[in-house]
């Protein structure tokens, strides 16, 4: 009997069976998850971001350079009892705007003294108050303004552009002399999103009295969704690229030849 001549092609798993199209059984099933898991932190990100913030779209100038007008913020639900001096806040006085939100920061809480100026300063307390967010050679107000010992349970405001802002040294003749109740606030600025500007940054001239405000848990919002998001296309993407890879594999393949028999 002559000797028989037969190639046979190797195996494209290894000798273990087929390749699998979309990669491993393990693959697929962490792919799975990893989708899964990126849903879960993208959606709920964004449902952690409705139920906590606010947007708002700011029309006036009375707060720039730190807001200016038009721009977009994202304010954080607060009672009023969790404001503090530095803080951005949102608000509605009908002795000031009727049937419209208003956004100032507040310089003084019950119980403090504001006036201005000292040596062209804010001072609370007796203390020259140092604000950077103002623009750049203002003052920290238009006019001298007398004394004012802010009531408990209310606030005092001023706009960052002092200039313009009809804030409370515009209601010094109010019967509350100029103040808001803490229970008008609704929000607190955590962000401008739109023109992209950030977070706002810390008001660190209130320090030395008293604890200023925590920021809000955007941060840790913005990456829950990010990574969601890289989870959700890494989880889908892997079949697709596992796919190709084993394809690739079987078109690479060398036929091999077999001994005679």
């Amino acid at each position: 009997m002559g000797g028989e001549s037969t190639t046979r092609t190797a195996p494209h798993s290894g000798g273990t069976g087929t390749a699998q199209p979309g990669g491993g059984r393990l693959g697929q099933r962490l792919s799975s998850v990893a989708v899964a898991l990126g849903l879960v932190l993208f959606l709920g990100g964004f449902a952690w971001a409705a139920v906590t913030y606010r947007p708002y779209t700011v029309p006036t100038s009375s707060m720039t350079p730190t807001i200016d007008a038009g721009d977009r913020v994202l304010a954080q639900r607060v009672d009023g009892g969790e404001v503090r001096r530095g803080d951005v806040v949102v608000f509605e006085d009908k002795s000031w705007v009727t049937g419209a939100k208003v956004v100032k920061r507040v310089v003084a809480v019950g119980g403090d003294t504001v006036s201005c100026c000292t040596n062209g300063k804010l001072t609370v307390n007796g203390k020259q108050i140092d604000e950077p967010y103002l623009p750049k050679g203002s003052l920290a107000e238009n006019q001298n303004f007398p004394a004012v010992t802010v009531p408990q349970g209310r606030l005092f405001l001023l706009g960052d552009q002092r200039q313009g802002s009809l804030d409370s040294t515009a209601h010094l003749t109010d019967a509350a002399k100029g103040t808001v109740s803490r229970d008008a606030v609704s929000a607190r600025v955590d962000a401008v999103v739109w023109p992209w500007k950030g977070s706002l940054k810390r008001p660190t001239g209130f320090e030395a009295l008293g604890t200023l405000s925590q920021p809000g848990p955007l941060g840790t919002i913005e990456l829950l969704i990010a990574a969601g998001g890289v989870l959700v296309l890494a989880g889908g993407a892997y079949g697709p690229i596992a796919g190709r890879r084993a394809r690739s594999r079987a078109r690479t393949a060398r036929p091999e030849a077999a001994g005679a028999r």
